[in-house]
């Protein structure tokens, strides 16, 4: 094509979009910002890819030998009427042919990763409707009376200069600088504008094969070889055992193909470019997963840097300050509708994320193949934890029904619901509060009884030995994961540091820079961080110091309501007073724990953000450690104070311990603090299940859905051909939901595994409402992974990290716990010192009389003895209270008793032994199941002796090819040499070919 002129033609239908090389042929192929498609349409998809075109830049009109003229040059030539027209309807349906933004416009590149970005868009009408490619720098084209925008053309006279975005110019050098590296870096890109978002673009990414190939090489991939190999199988009983366990549970295995038991393994080797005759490589497309392509492209999105504003911006940096809006990899497809092709988040939908397969096994394997590793291991782990919750359910649900069965049988609480013994009981708070008898708390004695008997301390032991198995089970589990997934063998290698860190170091440089000093490799020392440190610390502890506070102001709130009802003239409301203030109390307690908990995640994060970790390895760890201790002391701290404290600082009549001077400490039931030590447990337990995790897990979703919807509504264009479009896959994902990580969803089981096991003593039932919420909970997190989240970037992970200390420290913790409420908080050690010590006749009867003091009435300060002491009809000489004290005609009336200091030594002396006991035992379970299951260690040694193999027979290989062409070599030029002169001449032609033989070979 000449250089002075402007050739315009017709498209053909299946014309790929595209501009052309660069190159001294391609001078013609862009006029003034607008892509015309090049001479030959039928060239390769890699030649109409995207392409830098001198680093973005125009070169101006006059060297390109275009003169400048206006562009309502187009209109006149009949360009904008005709063709525009062309351009939307150059096929058919041309969405369908790339399955609806799953591949490129040429519907045979595969859309790995998407960048999104905001643009600003001319609001002076239609626009050219079209697809924008990668030396475009601006929007789409404006209308033809405008120039364009952000090409560097020169104004024709008496057209006025456009009002310039310098922030969103900015922004887009920056975007233009850091795809032209991309493509440099071997990525094939291609830009779409034209969507049904207006405002926002779409930049779709490709790596093609030998960047897939290159970059799994470097990131030490391990994929499967074509070299096969058996699995061991079991023999004899073992294997009828198995086969009988197969069919019984046939029913609830998932319908994929991913889970059925497999008796071949493919060999796993990590990728080489060298070794590529190693693998099978019969079909390329399928070679490498949508999981790993989008792996590989955020790789290298992540060390691709934009150098311009004179510093490095990674993907994280651009990302942060807006340059892009959003980057993630496409789903699958749809999940729903009609003629949905089968793919794996449909099959997902069907067979994991549905609440009417709770029953069956997760298919963790298929998760794992589309989420990646690190999400998998998630759900397996809580696949394991529920699994392990049925046998402790059903043990809990005994010991509860035991004590069901005996509650008639217990002669203490028998005892407390006699009448004949009338037994007069000191008031419960000064002036207002009269005496009250004993056989009125009978129903809080016999429902103590639920969970105040002999079973509870079998059943503590039992926990602690579940805890040691569960922690052993889950090990054997990720070893054989490991081993299904090929990451044996596998190191985290150190992550790229994050932006923020950069620029600090950035920062450190150009201060030290600016005082003329040397500078080295720059990083962050513990005195650039001492600042962040202390506010970390003095924020903790201020944290934790208001945690305290508002469990202090809840104990004044139980105090005042409990004075103010016991003032109540009715008789119903003065005994229904501990029920009522104990509920209202745990109901604040929720409400408040609840709040406090997203305070403090956001808390946790802005701390450690402050602190700057180098890589997202160690923020995610900081970030998880914080979070963690700011919530379990938030959640576990009211329970605590009812566990430990309660009744335990009250004083005696005459002379109680109050709280200002005007409010007496709380004292517990007569039952003990056990019952309500249950109440609190469940009602947070239960309440945080129902309210934090599956409300907020449901309803926060689908209202942010709702408002990203209006808003997108809001904005829609009224074009009806637009609307009616349907919608690209980048664009549905859009408008997901993005990604937020695990730590809330581990947070969430991990805090519900310190109420099964911290004070499980207590309420035995724990582990069975834990239950009900998991078998939610795994399909309710599968449906929103699949459904309302966009794809997160699969992650390689060999283990769950932190979150495993976290539960062991949780599961050594609940030993000394449990130890403490069986001995202090129960009246298990006072029944067993009463039963060997102070029985007469080897029974229980008695027990209650022993443990209550007695109290003369008129030893009342002043103004503490009841208003009407007649209340009960008569007057009362002696009261009695719940303490182990000399009795008022003692010489040391009111001191404490030797029997308290012979209970307290059997309750230290029960800490210790159970605490060492289960401790010993915990270990001994530890150390007798192995980590790496026996049949596991037998495969891996196997698979390295046939790796050594076949690296030993392909050495063998290349020797003998060798020695063959050899000694060919040696016959051909011995049968060369013997030739006659008269021949040879003749057969040049075959001397030259034998000594060449070797080289065509």
């Amino acid at each position: 094509m000449e250089k002075d002129e402007i050739h315009l033609r017709r498209l053909p239908a299946a014309a790929p979009w595209g501009p052309r090389k660069s190159g001294a042929e391609d001078t013609g192929s862009e006029f003034h910002g607008v892509d015309f498609l090049p001479e030959d349409l039928n060239e390769a998809p890699e030649e109409t890819g995207m392409r830098v075109n001198k680093k973005y830049s125009c070169l101006p009109a006059e060297e390109k030998g275009i003169h400048i003229i206006n562009i309502r040059a187009i209109e006149d030539i009949g360009y904008d009427q005709h063709e525009s027209t062309l351009l939307n309807s150059l096929s058919k349906n041309p969405d369908a042919d790339c399955k609806y933004g799953l591949y490129f416009r040429d519907g045979k590149r595969k859309v790995d990763y998407i960048l999104v970005y905001h643009y600003k868009k001319s609001s002076a009408g239609k626009t050219l409707t079209r697809r924008v490619h990668h030396n475009d720098s601006s929007a789409r084209s404006t209308k033809q009376d405008q120039p364009l925008p952000g090409k560097g053309v020169q104004l024709e006279m008496g057209e006025s200069e456009p009002h310039v975005d310098y922030h969103e110019d900015d922004k887009r050098f920056r975007r233009e600088e850091y795809e032209g590296n991309l493509v440099e870096a071997g990525l094939e890109l291609e830009r779409d504008e034209d969507t049904k978002i207006h405002g926002i673009g779409f930049v779709k990414i490709h790596a093609p094969w030998n960047v897939l190939c290159r970059e799994a090489e470097f990131l030490k991939l391990k994929m499967p070889t074509k070299k096969m190999y058996q699995i061991n199988q079991t023999h004899g009983l073992l294997k009828k055992i198995n086969s009988v366990i197969q069919k019984i549970t046939e029913p609830i295995q998932p319908k994929v193909a991913e889970h059925k038991p497999q008796t071949v393994k493919r060999l796993s080797y990590p990728f080489s470019r060298e070794k590529q005759h190693l693998f099978d490589l019969s079909d390329r497309d399928s070679f490498f997963d949508s999981k790993t392509r989008s792996t590989i492209v955020y790789e290298i999105l992540k060390r691709t840097t934009c150098t311009k504003a004179k510093y490095s911006m990674g993907i994280t940096s651009l990302l942060a300050n807006g340059v892009y809006s959003a980057a993630y990899p496409l789903h699958d497809g749809d999940y729903e509708g009609e003629n949905v092709e089968p793919n794996d988040r449909k099959l997902l939908c069907e067979e994991w994320a549905s609440y009417g397969v709770f029953y069956k096994y997760q298919p963790i394997d298929l998760v794992r193949k589309y989420f990646g590793e690190k999400i998998g291991l998630y759900f397996a782990w809580l696949g394991v934890y529920t699994q392990m919750l049925i046998p402790a359910s059903i043990v809990g649900i005994i010991v509860f029904l035991y004590g069901c069965a005996t509650v008639d049988e217990n002669i203490p609480s028998m005892e407390m619901c006699d009448q004949r013994n009338n037994i007069t009981m000191c008031p419960l708070c000064d002036r207002t509060c009269s005496y009250w008898k004993m056989s009125s708390a009978c129903a809080t004695a016999r429902a103590s009884h639920l969970f105040d008997n002999p079973a509870t301390v079998f059943f503590s032991v039992f926990m602690a030995l579940w805890a040691a198995t569960f922690m052993e089970h889950w090990k054997r589990k990720q070893m054989r994961l490991n081993y299904r997934w090929d990451l044996t063998g596998f190191e985290e290698e150190e992550d790229h540091p994050r932006a923020e860190y950069e620029a600090k170091v950035l920062e450190k440089s150009l201060r030290k820079e600016h005082k003329h000093k040397e500078t080295d490799k720059e990083k962050l020392t513990w005195k650039d961080r001492f600042p962040a440190y202390l506010t970390n610390f003095v924020g903790i502890i201020f944290m934790v110091g208001l945690t305290f506070a508002i469990v202090f102001g809840v104990i004044i709130y139980r105090i005042s309501t409990a004075a103010a009802l016991a003032i109540s003239s009715t008789p119903s409301g003065r005994s229904s007073v501990r029920v009522t203030v104990t509920a209202t109390a745990v109901i604040i307690n929720l409400v408040v724990i609840i709040i406090l908990d997203e305070v403090y995640g956001c808390i946790a994060r802005w701390l450690t953000q402050i602190e700057v970790p180098k890589t997202d390895k160690n923020f995610e760890e900081r970030l998880i450690f914080k979070a963690f201790l700011l919530k379990f002391v938030n959640a576990y701290t009211p329970i605590f104070y009812v566990a430990f404290f309660k009744g335990r600082f009250v004083g005696r009549p005459g002379d109680y311990v109050y709280i200002f001077h005007s409010f007496r400490m709380e004292e517990c039931a007569p039952g003990g603090c056990l019952m309500e030590l249950c109440i609190q447990l469940s009602i947070i337990m239960l309440g945080k299940q129902l309210i934090q995790n599956n409300l907020f897990e449901i309803g926060i979703p689908k209202m942010k859905k709702f408002i990203r919807y209006m808003k997108l509504k809001r904005r829609r264009s009224l074009d009806h051909e637009e609307h009616m479009k349907k919608k690209q896959r980048y664009e549905v994902d859009y408008n997901l939901e993005p990604f937020a990580g695990l730590t809330p969803e581990y947070m969430e089981m991990i805090i519900q595994f310190g109420f099964v096991t911290l004070f499980v003593a207590s309420f035995p039932l724990a582990p069975l409402f834990a239950l009900l919420n998991n078998i939610i909970e795994i399909r309710l997190d599968a449906k929103k992974f699949v459904t309302e989240l966009r794809r997160p970037v699969a992650v390689r992970a060999k283990d769950i990290g932190i979150w495993y200390n976290i539960l062991r420290g949780i599961g050594k913790l609940a030993v000394i716990i449990n130890a403490f409420v069986i001995s202090f908080t129960s009246d298990f050690i006072p029944r067993l010192v009463y039963l060997y010590m102070y029985s007469e006749n080897g029974t229980m009867h008695g027990f209650v009389n022993h443990t209550l003091s007695s109290f003369n009435v008129s030893d009342f300060q002043a103004g503490t003895a009841p208003n009407d002491p007649m209340d009960l009809g008569y007057e009362v000489q002696i009261c009695r209270y719940k303490d182990y004290r000399e009795p008022p005609w003692s010489e040391n009336k009111y001191d404490i008793s030797k029997d308290f200091w012979a209970v307290l030594a059997a309750r230290l002396a029960f800490v210790i032994v159970f605490q060492n006991l289960v401790m010993f035992m915990s270990d001994f379970v530890d150390w007798i199941i192995p980590d790496i299951p026996k049949d596991i260690s037998q495969q891996i040694h196997k698979e390295k002796v046939l790796m050594v193999e076949v690296f030993m027979r392909e050495e063998q290989g290349k020797l003998q090819m060798l020695e063959t062409w050899k000694d060919k070599d040696k016959k051909k030029g011995e049968n060369c040499n013997n030739h006659s002169p008269r021949l040879s001449r003749s057969h040049s032609g075959s001397l030259s070919s034998c000594h060449s033989y070797p080289l065509d070979v």
